[in-house]
């Protein structure tokens, strides 16, 4: 598809290490001995591409990637019908809004509610 390269032996997630779920998850992962490759999207922002490529893969829009319940969200952004480009500068500037870690093996691609979620990949 595009620049995010998978395989099917190993698991990328992408997730924000001050999020609770994201830990959890990285925790339940080690302790089932799976191959992981995490990506502290705090240290390695998100290309639009990436963002354009992930959301397609969940079969969703990019905004709905974003939790406008987020302190920094609401902090830095009002409420507004904004444009996928305005949606993808907002992530790659502030990826701490981010909803949930997404995480991918091969062609699945999952975003982790919970730990065991990462099971569905």
């Amino acid at each position: 598809m595009g620049e995010i390269a998978t395989s099917e032996r190993q698991i990328t997630i992408y997730y924000n290490p001050e999020s609770i779920i994201a830990e959890k998850t990285l925790a339940f992962a080690k302790a089932e001995g799976m191959a992981i490759l995490e990506i502290d999207i705090l240290k390695t922002p998100f290309t639009g591409t990436q963002l354009a490529e992930l959301s397609s893969r969940l079969n969703m829009e990019i905004k709905d990637l974003v939790d406008q319940e987020n302190d920094s969200y609401k902090l830095k952004f009002k409420a507004h019908n904004f444009s996928t480009d305005d949606w993808i500068k907002m992530i790659r500037s502030n990826p701490e809004i981010i909803r949930h870690p997404i995480a991918l093996r091969g062609d699945n691609t999952v975003l982790v509610h919970t730990p065991t979620d990462i099971l569905k990949v």
